[in-house]
């Protein structure tokens, strides 16, 4: 007995010492080394976790530690296949957890450098490619090509080792930024799954059309080009006209595929989600500005304000005219905030912040009520005509499908109104501009 207990004691006393050593950034005596790869899956746990807990001494330590154990070029190469492998490893799991490829390009670029972006878009890239392509559902492939998303390197490097060389930096570098981005993507929270993830989806035998062709192509286009023109004009009144008759094809086109799908035709069709970023500086007023246009165009939309998007839920056809307003009205809103200028108060001190949000928190509210009001007008006249006999139950229920939709995606979700004012010129200033955004019937614009 004597003899096993010394035996145990000499074996606690050497895990204390390599305990030791990994904590202040020491080697281990050769005798008592591991094998590589199990001393940088060691080391990069230990990484990992001195990052989640915020310990700069810890972490130093084992990234000089992962860094230190590629001296030779055997050590090198397997380094980088593990952090590659980690990398590919932690996207995959983002999937599960509902997040899709532009959301984690959002949040790295949000909380991490542009290098940060590259090495976590190289993994993306790498990563699916353990898919078959007719498995990938084609919304996923879309934000792939946005994000010019693409295996570059040759077929006999991995990923880490191409993107090192390309970016021609320390090796040190290189790890920390591994390191950096698998803590981030690793530490995310649950989202909700809106579209299958890679290798989910199902193969058909015609390629499915990506979500955002849920507007007929022709009407997307008079659309856009209407927006374009609006955005870029430098006459408040030929903006106001550009802008109504596009707000009045995307209501209009939103009744038609309403009662369409109640005859029948695209009867399949329910409603989905759409993550759409919020970019600082002014992120509440601009969650504010696409909640009432999503509201308007009969959808809802919740905002996760520390992740820098808002998720907008409807049917598809109105989740791409609530996005493409947005984005217009975001730019003619910018372009006249940023005309009328900063401002200064009485003591000539500047308020160019509380004037800003201000005036974005009141053009908001007032575009609000008019898209509200434009919405109600096509109604109206749609319910009036032969083939709009149905049309207002078809809306109701419709709008229930949404509510539903929202419920079942975000059940323990609480209720926050955006928006604060405390700058009384910054407010009216705001008002005017949405007045000048006029959205009244354009009817040359709809022939």
């Amino acid at each position: 007995m004597g003899k096993a207990n010394r035996q145990r004691r000499r074996m606690k006393e050497k895990e204390r010492k390599r305990t030791t050593a990994r904590n202040s950034g020491q080697t281990w005596p050769a005798s008592e080394r591991l094998p590589i790869e199990e001393r940088v899956s060691l080391d990069v746990a230990t990484a990992l976790r001195a990052l989640a807990y915020h310990d700069k001494r810890a972490y130093a330590a084992a990234s000089a530690r992962v860094a230190d154990q590629s001296r030779s070029a055997s050590s090198r190469s397997t380094t980088e296949r593990l952090l590659a492998d980690y990398l590919q490893s932690v996207v995959s799991g983002a999937w599960h957890r509902g997040w899709q490829p532009v959301d984690l390009v959002r949040v790295v670029s949000h909380q991490l450098s542009k290098r940060h972006v590259s090495l976590a878009g190289d993994a993306i890239a790498a990563q699916i490619q353990h898919y078959i392509p007719s498995t990938i559902d084609p919304r996923w492939t879309s934000q792939l090509s946005d994000l010019a998303v693409q295996v570059w390197w040759r077929p006999d490097q991995n990923h880490l080792q191409a993107w090192a060389q390309a970016q021609d930096v320390e090796w040190s570098t290189v790890v920390s930024c591994a390191l950096e981005v698998l803590d981030l993507i690793a530490g995310l929270p649950d989202l909700e799954k809106l579209i299958p993830i890679p290798g989910a989806a199902r193969p058909t035998g015609v390629t499915a059309q990506p979500q955002r062709a849920a507007i007929d192509e022709r009407v997307l286009s008079r659309i856009r080009a209407l927006l374009a023109k609006a955005e870029s004009s430098t006459f408040p009144a030929e903006a106001e006209t550009f802008t109504a008759g596009a707000q009045a094809l995307m209501a209009r086109h939103s009744i038609d595929h309403a009662l369409l799908a109640a005859l029948g035709q695209n009867s399949s069709e329910e409603p989905t989600g759409r993550r759409i970023g919020i970019e600082n500086p002014y992120a509440e007023p601009k969650a504010m500005l696409l909640g009432v246009v999503a509201e308007a165009n009969r959808c809802r939309t919740v905002w996760s304000c520390d992740l820098g998007f808002s998720t907008a839920i409807g049917f598809p056809a109105d989740l791409e005219a609530v996005e493409l307003l947005f984005t217009s009205l975001l730019v003619q809103a910018t372009t006249a905030m940023m005309h009328v200028g900063s401002g200064a108060d009485g003591s000539g001190r500047s308020r160019t912040r509380s004037f800003r949000q201000s005036f974005l928190t009141a053009y908001a509210s007032r575009i609000g009520q008019r898209l509200a009001e434009a919405t109600e007008t096509q109604t109206t006249k749609a319910a009036t005509e032969p083939t709009g006999r149905n049309l207002l139950p078809v809306l109701a229920a419709r709008n229930e499908a949404v509510d539903d939709a929202v419920a079942a995606m975000f059940p323990k979700m609480t209720n926050h109104v955006v928006g604060s004012v405390t700058n009384r010129e910054g407010w009216f200033s705001g008002l005017s501009a949405a007045d000048r955004a006029a959205l009244h019937d354009d009817r040359e614009l709809l022939d």
